[in-house]
């Protein structure tokens, strides 16, 4: 079924002629035409006729030089949510760092870079002791729900 579909797509969009007498509004052949390589959509114009193509070319823009600076700073004593973060590109180079207050108290303090030659390298840092939160266990009374007929 499909091949004999694609058949008659093909005849019908005068790929070939399968021998039997057009009864289209021309009688003039369909003229065959290839669209060129380079034309990215082709859209003919009208069926029956010499096919009209439009060519849609895309805009190419050359790379721009690539060049950023930009920083954040949280700074939330009720949450104590402190971290910073600092980062610039000029070309292919990026460099930066961040830190952070870590649940334990320690602060953590990363410099990165990053280039086409040595890739991405980061280099952390540790400030700080580590707070030593104790776990206090206070025990509760547990309270049983006294139902008629019932005894625990």
């Amino acid at each position: 079924i499909l091949a004999v579909s694609a058949l008659i797509a093909c005849a019908q969009a005068g790929i070939f002629d399968l021998g039997h007498q057009s009864t289209s509004y021309s009688d003039a052949p369909i003229a065959h035409y290839e669209a060129p390589i380079h034309n990215y959509n082709v859209v003919p114009a009208a069926r029956y006729t010499t096919p009209v193509y439009k060519t849609v070319q895309k805009k190419v823009y050359p790379d721009t030089y690539a060049q950023y600076s930009y920083g954040y700073g949280v700074q939330d004593p009720s949450t104590g949510d402190y971290k910073n973060q600092h980062e610039e590109r000029d070309g292919d180079v990026v460099r930066g760092y961040y830190s952070l207050v870590q649940p334990d108290g320690v602060t953590r303090i990363v410099h990165y870079t990053a280039d086409a030659l040595h890739g991405f390298r980061a280099h952390v840092e540790y400030k700080g002791q580590p707070i030593v939160q104790t776990k206090v266990f206070v025990p509760v009374k547990t309270l049983v729900p006294q139902y008629p007929g019932y005894h625990h």
